[in-house]
């Protein structure tokens, strides 16, 4: 009795054991059995596209162009009502971080020129105490005229200023710290007003002539400058002051920077290359171009009519 008891236990643990040991093998042909899983396709909201173009110097809207057609095909950003203003929102940012770059390489070019400008001044300044000579300030006056700084404008008390052809920088100092907040600068066509709240303005008056104000901006500089950029309205004429009622500069003296010729257009490189011509000639006590051409377009006439009596003829 108890013999076939403790056999019919037996065979039971073997059944449990062939079970478990079945399901396990099951198990495994069921992983074996299963597809391997593919990635998950990426949403249409993330499907990457490819775009290519070149860009044109000479007219670098029409990759703009291309691009925005390529975001309106491809997306539905232009949908959106506020498209629009983000577009505009983005081109002010760059062309303000433009704006930013230029006057960080004018800020960059000034404290260049002033270091090689005191440099020079100092080594002067040595040699002549050596020789015994008394060195001649820069900026003495001749016939009522004012030498031009380094930057073809003025150092004032209050301001210093220079030039180009095509602008006007000015450098208003201020006391350190000074925030944006504090300054007052309004710029117009034909005026120009700096300075502090609640303070007399340290520039207020006509300019020489006129700017274009859309095309004028002024930032903080260190916290101790006021730093303006204006652009000339007629950009062929170089001014010897920067408001009416100032100290005058002797233009005969200003300066083009050399480099930057090439960077001019044929025509108003020769316009340039003409002025400097002329202000070589009216120093040597020499006839313009203006003058040289009058005269020879004279000595053709008198070629070409010998009948006629010159004699009395003025030339100037």
């Amino acid at each position: 009795m108890h013999t076939r008891k403790f056999e019919i236990e037996r065979l039971r643990l073997k059944s449990q054991t062939l079970i478990e040991s079945m399901a396990i093998i099951s198990d495994i042909q069921e992983e074996q059995r299963a597809p391997e899983r593919k990635p998950s396709k990426a949403s249409p909201s993330s499907k990457e596209y490819t775009f290519t173009a070149k860009i044109d110097r000479r007219n670098p809207l029409d990759l703009v162009e291309k691009t925005l057609e390529f975001i309106a095909r491809e997306s539905d950003f232009f949908k959106r009502e506020s498209s629009e203003r983000e577009v505009f929102a983005l081109a002010r940012r760059f062309r303000e971080k433009e704006r930013k770059m230029q006057e960080e390489e004018r800020k960059k070019r000034r404290q260049e020129e002033e270091e090689r400008r005191k440099k020079e001044e100092a080594e002067k300044k040595a040699e002549a105490e050596l020789r015994g000579e008394v060195i001649k300030d820069e900026t003495e006056e001749e016939n009522g005229l004012k030498n031009p700084n380094k930057g073809n404008g003025l150092d004032l008390e209050k301001y210093s200023w220079t030039q180009s052809l095509q602008e006007i920088n000015v450098v208003v100092h201020v006391p350190p710290g000074t925030k944006s907040s504090f300054v007052v600068c309004e710029i117009k066509k034909n005026h120009l007003k700096v300075g502090l709240k609640g303070q007399p303005p340290i520039i207020d008056g006509e300019l020489l002539q006129s700017i274009k104000p859309d095309d004028c901006y002024w930032s903080i500089e260190d916290q101790r400058a006021v730093s303006i950029l204006l652009t000339k309205h007629n950009q062929m004429e170089w001014w010897k002051c920067l408001v009416k009622g100032d100290p005058e500069i002797d233009t005969h003296k200003v300066e083009p920077e050399p480099s930057k010729l090439s960077e001019l257009d044929s025509e108003m490189r020769r316009t340039v290359e003409k002025m400097m011509f002329d202000q070589r000639q009216k120093q040597l006590g020499l006839p313009t171009s203006e003058e040289i051409e009058k005269e020879e377009m004279l000595k053709k006439f008198m070629s070409e009519h010998p009948e006629m009596d010159f004699s009395r003829a003025k030339r100037k």
